[in-house]
């Protein structure tokens, strides 16, 4: 299922809304590293890959924009260990 998620650079997240529940990825951006510190899909709208396309989608932002990526976050440093396609953007 496709997720029309949003980037608000100035907040430093990406978002999405499914059936009305907001669900986002938080950053921190610093000299080129953009640190995921959180991901958050509540109960109520969990299980249907939210979560991995938001950090899909903030993977291939960094990517696109050259940054590296430290996820402190846990559910995106598992996320990232399943998927070796990204671990050249590990910093």
């Amino acid at each position: 299922m496709p997720f029309a998620i949003l980037h608000d650079r100035m907040a430093r997240r990406f978002e999405t809304r499914v059936d009305g529940v907001p669900c986002l990825l938080e950053y921190a951006l610093a000299d080129g590293v953009m640190t995921i510190t959180h991901t958050g899909v509540p109960a109520a709208v969990g299980g249907r890959g939210i979560a991995a396309a938001l950090v899909q989608e903030a993977l291939a932002t960094a990517r696109a924009e050259g940054w590296k990526v430290v996820p402190a976050c846990s559910y995106a440093a598992a996320w990232m260990q399943r998927h070796p396609e990204y671990h050249d953007l590990l910093g």
